[in-house]
């Protein structure tokens, strides 16, 4: 698909989805611009970068932006964010866009992908949202960041299996973070097993966007003990 063509399929859905937002967030004029710069980057680069699925690109207000303001419903109050393998930015930089009137809020994206880190410092700067980007492996990066700041909430969506989730977001636990996971259908079996190595204090919040897909609040993980041979 041309790049003028990704442009006619994705902008219809703009008025729709910030109808959708309004009717659940009390977005400003400002922030409604900033979501609009974002999205048409989101279209102009597609084509060279793959940030999200083509098939959901038409439906990118709905199926990305609005899924990722769940997380800022979830915690209307909270200011210091980490967002794990930001890729697009989805939930990471629409946090950053929705917030970017609280002079104390602040968020952070973590990325090893350099052309996607790329996207993200772009939209970053269009938009005027102060964001800090961390371009590395999360593995790396996490806890030096933990250990030298605090934050109030990790989020993480669509980046890897929950039991993985939790070792990569373990510093910012450790640190008194709540986890806020975007997961799909199979949200149920990745419980399953995370629970067999990790005590958890988790509660499940049906999503807005998909009826079979959850926002997974975590706040507190526990490795549990393997049992001596």
């Amino acid at each position: 698909m041309k790049r003028s063509e990704l442009a006619r399929a994705a902008r219809p859905d703009a008025e729709a989805g910030l109808q959708a937002l309004r009717a659940v967030l009390d977005v400003s004029r400002e922030t409604e611009a900033r979501l609009r710069v974002y999205a048409d980057l989101l279209v102009k680069w597609q084509a060279s970068q793959n940030l999200v699925s083509p098939a959901t690109l038409p439906d990118v207000w709905h199926r990305h932006i609005l899924d990722s303001a769940q997380v800022v419903l979830l915690a209307p109050d909270a200011r210091r964010w980490v967002d794990l393998g930001s890729g697009a930015g989805f939930p990471g930089l629409v946090t950053a866009i929705l917030r970017a009137e609280d002079p104390e809020a602040k968020v952070d994206l973590v990325e090893s992908n350099a052309g996607k880190a790329a996207f993200l410092r772009t939209v970053a700067r269009e938009t005027g949202v102060p964001v800090t980007l961390h371009v590395g492996r999360i593995e790396d990066i996490a806890p030096e960041l933990a250990a030298r700041e605090r934050f109030d909430r990790v989020t993480a969506r669509a980046l890897a299996p929950l039991s993985s989730l939790l070792t990569l977001a373990r510093p910012f636990l450790a640190g008194g973070a709540v986890a806020l996971f975007h997961k799909g259908q199979d949200f149920v079996s990745e419980i399953e097993l995370a629970t067999q190595s990790w005590g958890l204090d988790l509660i499940e919040h049906p999503s807005r966007v998909d009826r079979a897909g959850r926002i997974l609040e975590i706040r507190g993980a526990t490795p549990l003990e393997k049992p001596s041979v």
